[in-house]
């Protein structure tokens, strides 16, 4: 009989002869700022830290992925939610790099900061080895994200109403807790359930913290889910109105953008009603 951990090696062997060839390999490259990713090494660091969940192919598939409510990303389709990039497109270097940095907030992705900076450029470029698009597509252009403009009591008036005029309450509900009407319906591109985001319920985005963050999920989307790129219907001034507004929506985070909002009569009585009422954990469910 053999040991669990003697069929596990054999597992892992058996799909590192499955993975791409080392011809593909050498067509693929990785560079964030002034570092070089390395196929071999970041081979390495993935099968160590990321397969279980993301499997040995790639494919969101790892032995740990049954037990996850949120499924773990398919590199082989390489479908990426944060870019830089418009819709559609293969993100670019520094956003994977960047993804592995930061991690998904309200997911089983962590931070892996405790990685040097060349060991998750490594992994960028192995990553990129999962999926024939990489050999096929580069990456798109990253959008432009203009200057953010003064924040005024207009202009979050003005991303109220755009809020409102866009639907986006119809998924993340009117206080923004991702309670909407539409919510218990969506799916993600895998035929998944996927919950809107819970703008109460912390102080960052799903790809980020800052505003910037915020601006580039309106303008690109997060591809293989239903949030999709405004950057084709509205303006960047726009843009930047609704991620003013968005941030008076996080009740229990002290920004500038609440704070300026709290300040009208208006804007007080909707967040000391938003305090009161709802349901921070979102998507309708009671604590």
């Amino acid at each position: 009989m053999h040991s669990r951990k003697s069929i596990l090696w054999m597992f892992l062997a058996a799909a590192l002869l499955a993975l791409p060839s080392s011809a593909m390999a050498q067509k693929v490259e990785g560079h964030v700022g002034k570092l070089n990713g390395h196929v071999d090494a970041g081979k390495q660091l993935y099968f160590r830290y990321c397969w279980g969940c993301h499997g040995f192919r790639g494919d969101g598939n790892g032995e740990n992925a049954p037990y996850l409510n949120i499924l773990p990303r398919n590199f082989v389709s390489a479908t990426f939610k944060c870019r830089s990039t418009p819709t559609g497109t293969l993100p670019t270097d520094e956003d994977v790099f960047n993804a592995i940095t930061r991690g998904f907030y309200t997911t089983y992705m962590p931070s892996w900061t405790a990685l040097t900076h060349q060991q998750r450029a490594d992994l960028v470029v192995f990553i990129k080895t999962l999926s024939t698009r990489w050999t096929k597509e580069k990456a798109g252009e990253p959008v432009k994200v203009p200057a953010e403009p003064a924040l005024t009591t207009d202009g979050i008036k003005r991303g109220k109403e755009l809020f409102a005029k866009l639907e986006c309450w119809k998924c993340h509900g009117q206080e923004g807790r991702g309670d909407g009407p539409s919510a218990a319906t969506l799916t993600d591109s895998n035929d998944q359930p996927i919950r809107p985001y819970n703008f109460a319920a912390g102080t960052r985005f799903k790809c980020g913290e800052t505003n910037q963050d915020l601006y580039k999920i309106f303008m690109t989307g997060l591809d293989g889910t239903p949030m999709p790129s405004y950057g084709e219907q509205i303006k960047p001034e726009e843009a930047w109105d609704l991620v003013h507004y968005l941030r008076t929506l996080q009740v229990t985070h002290n920004s500038a953008e609440l704070a300026l909002w709290q300040g009208t009569k208006e804007g007080a009585e909707i967040v000391k009603a938003a305090k009161i009422t709802g349901t921070p954990t979102g998507s309708g469910i009671k604590q």
